[in-house]
């Protein structure tokens, strides 16, 4: 059994200002996304499905075929505002899809593995492909068994503006206790602040662990993300701005008891493009990470 990683790719990019899936940052025009592509092969995935969106299916999916050729099995799926459960109302104001927690269940016809999720515009380094690989392949047949790669919150800022986190309380034995998004999350004067989900602007400590949305799940969760789906719409479907996060699944599953999450430690340091000019760092790096021979070039021959 291989693990497969869905990669969430259907961000409309509005802060950063284009399809920053496909910008080019490293020595021959690679992606953010090839190089997390080029990793899972190493660690041992062997599926790779792409969650985008319809309007421009064609370029990507036509960009991503003759960049990998034959080098791993790959499908793609469309996340449209319009997938959802039967009987279930959409409010004419809405405009955009539901969020990353409803990016992943889109997949669901496509994965029967247990399986990683990512966002193409992160960079989350080998080695954390490597530690959610080999966990994904221990649980494998369980139901339940989820994980998540941490990254310290100090090291995920963007010095072009602020960000939005899960921001993770974990317990003693490893395992994720809960995990709650917040957003505009900036330092200022050494103090990383940001809101937490009522509005309220707290404090975060830089070494606490953050979720970048590097997620391992069994396949099961389809099915038990449909049903929370379902309540979300229920309570909040009528609201053209709700979404529905990933976070919330698994918070939601972890209160049942339904799951349990590792919390997973990698040496690698993230990096990632939520802003233009986040681009210039994020090309040196690849660029040194390519110098000291961690990856060829051109990455896909």
């Amino acid at each position: 059994m291989k693990p497969t990683l869905l990669i969430l790719a259907a961000g409309m990019g509005s802060r950063y200002g284009g399809l920053k899936q496909l910008d080019g940052v490293g020595p021959n025009g690679e992606t953010i996304m090839d190089y997390s592509v080029y990793d899972a092969i190493q660690a041992g995935f062997g599926q790779v499905v792409f969650v985008i969106r319809n309007y421009f299916r064609d370029d990507f999916e036509a960009r991503v075929r003759s960049r990998y050729g034959d080098s791993i099995d790959i499908s793609f799926v469309e996340q449209e505002l319009d997938v959802i459960p039967k009987g279930s109302v959409l409010n004419s104001l809405r405009e955009k899809p539901w969020g990353t927690g409803h990016a992943v269940l889109v997949a669901h016809s496509k994965i029967t593995t247990p399986f990683a999720v990512i966002n193409a515009d992160d960079y989350y380094g080998q080695q954390s492909f490597k530690v959610i690989a080999d966990y994904l392949v221990k649980v494998a047949g369980s139901n339940g068994e989820f994980s998540m790669v941490g990254f310290r919150t100090g090291n995920t800022l963007s010095e072009s503006g602020s960000v939005s986190r899960g921001v993770c309380t974990v317990g003693s034995d490893g395992f994720l206790v809960s995990v709650e998004e917040h957003h505009n999350i900036k330092a200022e004067d050494g103090v990383i602040t940001g809101e937490n989900c009522k509005g309220e602007r707290v404090n975060i400590e830089a070494d606490t662990p953050v979720s970048m949305n590097m997620w391992g799940f069994t396949p099961d969760l389809f099915e038990q993300g449909w049903r929370l789906f379902t309540e979300f719409l229920n309570q909040r479907g009528d609201e053209p701005k709700s979404e529905f996060y990933i976070p919330f699944i698994v918070n939601k599953l972890l209160e049942e008891g339904y799951a349990t999450c590792r919390v997973l430690s990698t040496p690698d340091l993230w990096f990632g493009v939520t802003y233009k000019e986040d681009r210039e760092s994020v090309t040196r790096r690849i660029c040194d990470l390519c110098d000291k021979g961690l990856y060829p070039t051109p990455l896909f021959k």
